[in-house]
């Protein structure tokens, strides 16, 4: 986990982590060469959501995006649930800019 480009945010409450993401950061040669972030494995344990931890640790992200001045941050969500797609509204993703792909490995299919 420890190499450059990857941040690990944490919202612990006493000695247990209840909420995670990733942020990537990558280089990129468009945008004047500004990079972009991708954020991943966004998670809240199911006892404590609802009580901002979630919001807590992308809103850090997202900051620390900002602060590393990304022109944008991508996200991906394989989720059905509608409260999840509220969820990352409300923190200021836009659905539908974008149209994602996925490739598996072949013999992971």
């Amino acid at each position: 986990m420890a190499r450059e480009g990857l941040t690990v945010f944490v919202s612990p409450v006493e000695n247990q982590l209840v909420a995670t993401c990733t942020l990537i950061t990558a280089p990129n040669l468009l945008r004047a060469g500004r990079a972009h972030a991708f954020l991943e494995n966004v998670a809240t344990h199911r006892d404590w959501q609802g009580r901002g931890h979630g919001r807590a640790v992308v809103s850090c992200a997202l900051d620390a995006a900002w602060a590393a001045n990304c022109h944008q941050v991508l996200l991906q969500s394989g989720r059905a649930d509608p409260r999840v797609h509220q969820f990352y509204e409300k923190l200021g993703f836009v659905p539908g800019l974008r149209t994602a792909y996925c490739a598996h490995r072949p013999d992971e299919i």
